[in-house]
């Protein structure tokens, strides 16, 4: 027999890891772990346990605390007294502790890494070359982060107490993007672990200890979804970073909406798999192994939806089944093991629910005829051909080893199918055209896309989502962002109550009939001025409580048409930073030009020496921002991989803006010219304090070549319009600068779609002072950051 045929013939023979290490380790613990709170190990409160399971085997590994709200508000207590003595420390110390974390989980990897496959189920060759590698990693990392930290980010503050809520696909992977960043900005920390895989997180705890970390700065309670909640709820917890289910992130979002608790979420995802036909078919074919096999399938950024260009379609399934032949199912310490388990029961019952609901919406099933386990709780990996864009396949995330298959013919094709999903976590591109691959790459709406590679991370490239796939960013320096505050707006004082708007809008209380109106102006939508769908006016009156003019009543209707026209704007965001640079500095010129009569009007409503300083500053905000949009741009990565990875700085979408009271006019620019010089589209809510400024801002805008729908206007009563944005799906982000009460509602609201909210929180901000009204922490949340990823040699 020939060596080319002895190598076809060829089986692999088992090939064990030794698990003696991790059995010690338990045994040493007694196989029963408390909660790790304020550095000492401590019993749960209620008493109560559960266990936690070998999926390969269903063997019992260790009996787990239950978390209460006592344990977490313990926990928190812990965690809010070490914090101002672990902020207080000097930046090089704090990076030193960093340091030693990842010396620490170098010293234990191969114990982290038979620990997280016994607990977890994942193949042992993924958790000892790919997860742990990653954990030291990010820890080196952030400790160079901590060392710099005063020099790069001298104007921000830690957040506080960070609350940390972590999922069971990457347990110790996910606690390292969680805890490396949050210390190395001077956060403390409680963390739970999920409830299907807590040991990995208890191990490091341990670390902690040897290292001597300060009591209280790390802070881990387990249990299961109540114990979250009692996180999530706690009042003295200043940040939560979630990443789990899109379910559970809104469940979040609403819990949070009523308390100033900076929030990430890292949700849920159906990343697409765009295949073209001039791609290197085999290089295509390992990529899918470990888009969608790698850890069962059971990844957010999972390549479960295979987009293939008709041409090649039939060659490349005959491909991807020749290779899912080859795959390798048995004990995930067996390191010549390609499927390990699935996490468990409830998992892989949703998997087999999802697959035969997809068969019955006409999808074709192809699995592998390998041998699979008689024991624990595995399944075959899965290929579901002719599946229709809008099957349950499709359009849920299965989490699991299944593929969706679909053709395309176009590029246009291939991303209005990649797009048609409510997710946007990460993509990717095969494609040995790079113009190809980086026109489409571009036209992605997810927060990653790797470009002839799949599934690649590093601690100095930001990962994170679009849409329902949460928002926000870890790892890189967008990651640490989450983990800081300005300075300033830390310490601002709150915002007086808003005057509540009348309960419901009719002739009687909104068609004035005063004599001697000056003047009425209409609304601005599509570059238009319109009439409002009302039919009403509203008011407006002067300091002195003379008659100013009258201003729309804008209702639902008016903002459906205002949203329409802003979608449909999308030019806007295709044109240059260099052409809409142009454009602002255009409106600066004009209004300069208008200067004296806009301020004159202006006086009426808010005093001569107040209306002439907001003219004044509003030139140069505006200045400012179009010396701004060529200039807030991304970056190039060089993770330790033959790729670069480009982090480009995209436009949200369509933003709706609730402005500012205190300001008319430099309050409205102020939140506005950001958002354009981005890119975005708004639909503006102006200051009722004096919404006549419309009629400047539309004649303004009319004159500088701002395209119709990049900006509109609807004028009436903040409280129901906001409700309106807020709950409207085509609205991508909403900036809220009211009271309270407000900022609150624009958060709940806002659930449905998961948009993103940026909000003072009914805080008061000096629209004047250059470094709390402009700048870089206005344009970070017009953006949002795209990670591509470019191979590059042979």
């Amino acid at each position: 027999m020939s060596i080319a045929e002895k190598f076809v013939t060829m089986e692999y023979g088992p090939a064990p890891e030794d698990p003696k290490e991790a059995l010690t380790w338990l045994e040493q613990h007694g196989r029963q772990f408390g909660h790790f709170i304020n550095g000492a190990w401590t019993k749960p409160a209620t008493g109560e346990y559960f266990d936690t399971a070998d999926p390969s085997t269903g063997e019992k590994l260790a009996s787990v605390a239950q978390g209460s709200a006592a344990d977490i508000d313990a926990a928190v207590i812990a965690a809010r007294a070490a914090f101002p003595k672990w902020q207080v420390l000097t930046a090089h110390v704090r990076a030193r502790y960093l340091y030693a974390l990842a010396r620490q989980v170098q010293k234990h990897s191969r114990l982290l890494a038979v620990l997280e496959t016994m607990d977890n189920g994942k193949p042992i060759r993924e958790s000892r070359d790919i997860d742990i590698p990653l954990v030291a990693r990010h820890f080196y990392h952030h400790a160079g982060w901590a060392q710099i930290l005063p020099q790069e980010f001298p104007d921000y503050t830690a957040c506080g107490v960070v609350g940390q809520i972590i999922p069971w696909n990457f347990p110790l992977l996910m606690l390292a993007w969680k805890i490396a960043p949050a210390l190395a900005t001077g956060n403390t920390v409680v963390l739970k672990p999920a409830e299907f895989t807590p040991l990995t997180a208890l191990a490091f705890a341990g670390i902690c200890e040897e290292i001597g970390l300060p009591a209280g700065v790390v802070n881990i309670v387990t249990g299961n979804g109540s114990t979250g909640e009692a996180l999530v709820k706690h009042p003295d917890v200043d940040k939560i970073a979630f990443t789990g289910s899109t379910e559970v992130g809104r469940a979040i979002r609403n819990a949070t909406a009523q308390s100033h608790k900076k929030l990430s979420l890292e949700l849920g995802g159906k990343s697409p798999f765009i295949v073209f036909e001039d791609a290197d078919l085999d290089s295509v074919v390992e990529g899918l192994v470990d888009g969608i096999w790698f850890n069962q399938g059971q990844v957010c950024c999972a390549g479960s939806r295979l987009l293939m260009q008709e041409s090649i379609a039939e060659p490349l399934i005959a491909r991807i089944r020749d290779r899912m032949s080859t795959l390798r199912a048995g004990s995930p310490l067996d390191k010549a093991i390609d499927i390990g388990a699935i996490v468990d029961r409830v998992q892989l019952d949703r998997i087999q629910r999802l697959v035969s609901q997809g068969i019955a919406e006409g999808a074709t099933c192809w699995q592998p005829e390998i041998q699979m386990p008689s024991k624990g709780l595995f399944y075959p990996p899965t290929l579901l051909s002719n599946v229709h864009p809008t099957s349950i396949v499709a359009q849920q995330e299965i989490f699991g080893p299944v593929l969706a298959a679909m053709t395309f013919r176009t590029p246009a094709d291939a991303v209005e199918l990649a797009n048609n999903t409510v997710y946007g976590l990460a993509s990717c591109v095969w494609s040995e055209n790079i113009n190809v691959a980086l026109h489409v790459a571009a036209q992605i709406k997810a927060g990653v896309v790797w470009v002839n590679c799949t599934n690649l991370f590093d601690a100095a490239c930001g990962f994170g989502g679009y849409r329902e796939s949460g928002y926000g960013r870890e790892g890189g320096r967008e990651g640490l962002l989450e983990y800081l505050e300005p300075v300033w707006f830390k310490n601002a004082p709150a915002l007086p109550a808003a005057a509540a708007a009348p309960a419901e809008a009719d002739s009687e209380e909104t068609d004035v009939a005063a004599p001697a109106i000056d003047r009425t102006v209409k609304l601005y939508i599509g570059g238009k001025q319109a009439r409002p769908d009302s039919g009403y006016s509203i008011e407006v009156r002067g300091k002195d409580g003379q008659s100013l003019g009258e201003v729309p009543l804008g209702n639902r209707k008016d903002i459906r048409n205002a949203v329409e026209a802003a979608r449909k704007a999308s030019g806007w965001a295709k044109s240059t930073a260099h052409n809409r640079a142009q454009v602002l500095y255009y409106m600066a010129e004009n209004l300069s030009q208008r200067r004296d009569e806009v301020a004159r009007r202006l006086a009426d409503a808010i005093g001569e020496a107040q209306a002439t300083a907001e003219v004044n500053a509003g030139i140069e905000r505006i200045f400012s921002y179009a010396a701004w949009t060529d200039k807030f741009d991304g970056a190039v990565h060089n993770p330790p991989f033959r790729n670069i990875a480009i982090a480009m700085h995209e436009p949200i979408g369509t933003v709706g803006v609730i402005c500012p009271r205190e300001a008319p006019l430099l309050g409205f620019l102020s939140v506005v010219m950001p958002v354009l010089a981005m890119g975005n589209t708004a639909i503006v809510v102006p200051s009722e304090t004096y919404p006549l400024i419309t009629g400047d801002l539309y004649q303004l805008f009319d004159t500088s070549d701002l395209p119709g729908g990049a900006v509109n206007i609807v004028t009436g009563y903040q409280s129901q319009l906001l409700k309106v944005l807020a709950e409207h799906d085509d609205v991508d982000a909403i900036w809220c600068f009211s009271d309270e009460a407000s900022v609150a509602s624009a958060k709940s609201l806002s659930i449905g779609n998961l948009k993103q909210v940026f909000t003072n929180e009914g805080r008061a901000i000096d629209w004047f002072d250059v470094k709390h009204a402009e700048g870089r922490w206005f344009l970070q949340h017009a953006t949002q950051v795209k990670n591509i990823w470019v191979p590059y040699g042979e």
